[in-house]
């Protein structure tokens, strides 16, 4: 039993050499010859996918994507398309569709066909190579008094000047240095901690921790908000959310351009995001006594949400989540239901292109890119489990969106109701404890930030190693020859798991041994013997 499995061994040699060791066999037709072949495609579409390869080979694209947009000196120009001709003949047709929609709801006449029609034309328009809608926000966003609250201090504002790039300084030596910063954000205390778990459990502010990782991604949009006005110039940003020891969801950022520490600080200070939803303080339903759904007398069969949730007791409808929100906006005096802040500790570090400080800065903004925040846990920190457990029990009840079905525990109808749902099994990513109730994005980057989309940057990782092979980049075939369709589980045209990994480990070994002899020339030509076959993408 001591002996190592050779599957395990396979897994591990494929992980050692790169390989995606959970690949999705896809088929691909060549249009012009007929023939058909299947190819395997990485899964790795996320940084935390559980396939370690992938998930390293996104962490080291993230780094180079940090890497090149901090310290640029020339503005970056994002100029839109031009609409090719589909583009504009795709929006045309959603226009007569529309007006036919238009024209059959104002004579009382079943648009469900052209609505459907239209969601497969807005999808179209976006596989084309447009972003957003057509027709923008179609719900009209709530708005509250912008006034600032009164244990908050005032911002100042500056002009906005039309830049991203932050001032440049001159040394005494004539050279010219364009610094920039590394900040580092974390949440308010909620009772004393050791070695990641609190010292006293009963006393710790469970609850607050819990709404404050719900909610952290509003305060962080909050942040760069008031850092622009601030800084009076469009501040681009590289920033990754990971997890401190005491698993409270926590921010690092670089940032394009350098500002006073004070004055940093002074905006951590004064950043605060309110949540404007109804109260989740008092449980109205629980255990057995829950609310009972009843669907309306003009529902047919097919609408599965044409109904409501009514008091087991009275029989009274609870009110919706708009009626909800409606009653709350009507109350002058309403207190948010939540306000979260930033703590007292800030980290505000300045820092040079080409420095070995930028590199270590890079590093550590990829660190836990490859981990969910729960599989930060020390193993062999058993208070540090418990006390993960502890918050995951708490976030159990807390409402994690409009949509969540914890509100009929306290009374309100979720947004969209549906029949079956029940308090306490939310399947959204903040209940889930590798999570633990932070759902937002890890990696946030600003639009501006290298001029470059993330598939850009791959190519462009793709583009140095084919130069690096002699391998001409501009011999790829034409995309548009080829149909991609997915294989049916079963299929006995794909080879067994194993064999397509050793496969892709004797193509990864020969790729790497052609890299290293490439580094052992100095003239940079082509090293002999070779093959001049392209590597897959």
């Amino acid at each position: 039993m001591a002996q190592p499995l050779a599957r395990d061994v396979v897994e591990a040699v494929a992980v050692q050499h790169g390989v995606c060791i959970r690949p999705v066999p896809l088929k691909r037709v060549d249009t012009a010859t007929g023939k058909s072949e299947i190819i395997d495609v990485p899964c790795g579409a996320t940084l935390a996918s559980k396939c370690p390869s992938c998930a390293k080979q996104n962490r080291h694209l993230r780094m180079a994507q940090c890497r090149e947009g901090w310290h640029l000196d020339s503005e970056p120009v994002i100029t839109p398309d031009e609409p090719d001709a589909d583009q504009r003949w795709l929006v045309e047709f959603r226009a007569d569709v529309q007006a036919q929609r238009d024209q059959a709801a104002s004579a009382g006449e079943p648009v469900e066909d052209l609505d459907a029609a239209i969601t497969e034309l807005d999808q179209e328009i976006n596989a084309s190579g447009m972003r957003g809608s057509v027709l923008g926000r179609a719900v009209p966003k709530r708005k509250r008094s912008t006034r600032r609250r009164q244990d908050a201090p005032d911002l100042p504002k500056r002009t906005k000047r039309s830049t991203t790039l932050g001032r440049t300084f001159t040394g005494s030596d004539g050279k010219v240095y364009r610094p920039s910063l590394f900040v580092t954000l974390t949440l308010p205390s909620y009772g004393r901690v050791s070695n990641g778990a609190p010292v006293d459990p009963d006393a710790y502010d469970y609850r607050r921790a819990a709404r404050d990782a719900l909610h952290f991604s509003k305060l962080v949009d909050r942040f760069v908000q008031n850092l622009r006005r601030v800084a009076g110039y469009d501040v681009q940003y590289f920033a990754s959310v990971e997890p401190q020891k005491r698993l409270a969801p926590h921010l690092h950022m670089a940032v394009r351009g350098t500002m006073p520490r004070a004055e940093i600080k002074a905006i951590v200070a004064a950043t605060y995001h309110q949540v404007w939803w109804p109260k989740a303080d008092r449980v109205v339903f629980e255990d057995d006594h829950m609310p009972v759904w009843v669907k309306r007398d003009d529902a047919d069969d097919v609408d599965q949400g044409a109904g409501d949730y009514l008091d087991p007791v009275t029989g009274e409808v609870l009110p919706t989540w708009d009626e909800a929100l409606d009653q709350l906006g009507a109350d002058e005096q309403a207190d948010p239901a939540h306000v979260i802040r930033f703590g007292t500790q800030v980290d505000v570090q300045g820092v040079l292109a080409g420095t070995p400080d930028a590199d270590q800065c890079i590093r550590y903004l990829s660190k836990y890119l490859t981990k969910s925040i729960g599989e930060s846990l020390d193993p062999d920190n058993p208070a540090q489990r418990e006390h993960a457990a502890r918050m995951a029990e708490t976030l159990r009840f807390e409402p994690c969106s409009p949509t969540c079905p914890n509100w009929l525990r306290y009374g309100v109808q979720p947004k969209s109701a549906k029949p079956g749902v029940r308090p306490g099994g939310c399947k959204g990513k903040a209940h889930k404890p590798e999570h633990l109730g932070y759902a937002g994005r890890r990696v946030l980057v600003s639009r501006k930030w290298s001029n470059k989309t993330l598939t850009e940057h791959k190519h462009d990782r793709r583009t140095w190693v084919l130069d690096a092979l002699g391998i001409d980049g501009d011999q790829a075939p034409d995309p548009d020859r080829y149909i991609w369709r997915p294989v049916p589980n079963g299929d006995a045209n794909v080879p067994p798991l194993a064999h397509r990994l050793l496969r892709s480990v004797a193509e990864r070994q020969r790729w790497r041994a052609a890299m290293q002899l490439l580094q052992s020339r100095t003239d940079g030509q082509p090293a002999e013997g070779l093959s001049a076959t392209r590597p897959a993408a």
